[in-house]
């Protein structure tokens, strides 16, 4: 059975649709990385004391990989078992992602990376329903059954 996974991905989720020929399926990981821990929305305190309250920027950036490190391992075990990976999303995460593909021998699946900015989980399914059925026919019209029965003429003469 052919599966294809599109993956909008950032630091914060990832988005998985996975598309194959009984339908489709959407999954949500979430990393809870927090950039900058201790501070509200990354503004830096003015009170004198605020080094203390914050940990220091080498541990935090360790921390921060591993949890990246961990996201990623998450986002890799749900997809390994896809023959067409497309992968988009805002910024850095689907390009790191796309390395550590690579490095699990994984990058051969990849069949596209494009950059896109925040969009919904059915903006997702969307997308990729439609670039999977604009490159690959057969699995956009096995996963839409109106589709289907369209393109089998012969369809209303078995059924009388």
């Amino acid at each position: 059975m052919k599966t294809t996974v599109g993956l909008w991905i950032d630091h914060r989720k990832a988005v998985i649709a996975i598309v194959s020929a009984e339908g489709e399926e959407t999954k949500e990981i979430r990393s809870n990385v927090e950039k900058q821990p201790g501070r509200f929305a990354g503004v830096r305190s003015t009170t004198s004391y605020e080094p203390q309250q914050v940990q220091a920027d080498d541990s935090h950036e360790r921390e921060f990989t591993g949890h990246l490190n961990q996201y990623y391992a998450e986002v890799i075990a749900a997809i390994r078992d896809a023959e067409s990976i497309l992968i988009f999303g805002p910024g850095e995460a689907k390009g790191e992602l796309k390395k550590r593909l690579e490095r699990d021998k994984l990058g051969a699946h990849i069949i596209a990376v494009e950059t896109i900015d925040k969009m919904t989980d059915r903006q997702i399914a969307a997308k990729v329903r439609e670039y999977f059925h604009e490159h690959d026919p057969a699995i956009g019209s096995r996963s839409n059954p109106q589709h289907s029965a369209a393109a089998d003429p012969n369809r209303d003469r078995r059924d009388s």
